[in-house]
């Protein structure tokens, strides 16, 4: 598996269970680490990502934050947050197919990176926020096997790094007998008892 290729499942895992978020759940209160506003909400949450999937296309395309200024501040959402959501995805979806060059810089808000780097950053952040907003709002739901086995591929060997700069939270032991879903949320320290 690639940093596409990661990029692209943890996307679609996000984008499913933002699916299945019932408008009258977006006004929870979400847990405050979630969130660098003040007693956030699950719409709250979700503005976070529509903003950060709106930003692909621009990061793919080469653009600072300089370069795109304002474009995305403001209530992305409206009266459709799923619908709107789901539109934006899409066209994070879409830049994202295309043939890339995963060793070419792109512009961060934090520096500059390749793009692969960029995917697999990403990447993190949507599929343990997937597997998060799922369990918050009491969803059955498990990562799907092959999005599991590229985090373990990609991401696995950069957990203590990420640990270090304080992605993570500390690792949780697990049963030995635990699935590969369940030792990758435990290593990541997301897994509850």
């Amino acid at each position: 598996m690639n940093q596409q290729d990661l990029f692209l499942m943890s996307d679609a895992a996000l984008r499913e269970v933002i699916d299945m978020v019932d408008a009258d759940q977006l006004s929870l209160a979400a847990p405050t680490d979630w969130s660098r506003k003040p007693n956030p909400t699950l719409r709250d949450i979700l503005a976070y990502h529509a903003f950060d999937e709106a930003w692909v296309p621009d990061v793919l395309a080469g653009r600072t934050t300089e370069e795109v200024g304002a474009r995305h501040d403001g209530d992305l959402l409206g009266d459709d947050p799923i619908g709107n959501y789901g539109e934006i995805n899409d066209a994070a979806t879409e830049a994202v197919t295309g043939d890339l060059d995963l060793a070419r810089t792109v512009h961060l808000s934090y520096g500059d990176f390749p793009l692969g780097d960029y995917l697999v950053h990403t990447s993190t952040y949507r599929a343990f926020q997937a597997w998060s907003i799922a369990k918050f709002i009491g969803l059955d739901y498990s990562l799907p096997d092959p999005l599991v086995d590229g985090l373990w591929e990609i991401v696995g060997p950069q957990i203590d790094g990420f640990r270090a700069m304080g992605v993570f939270p500390p690792e949780i032991t697990v049963p030995a007998d635990a699935d590969a879903e369940t030792r990758l949320l435990a290593r990541v320290g997301y897994w509850v008892p």
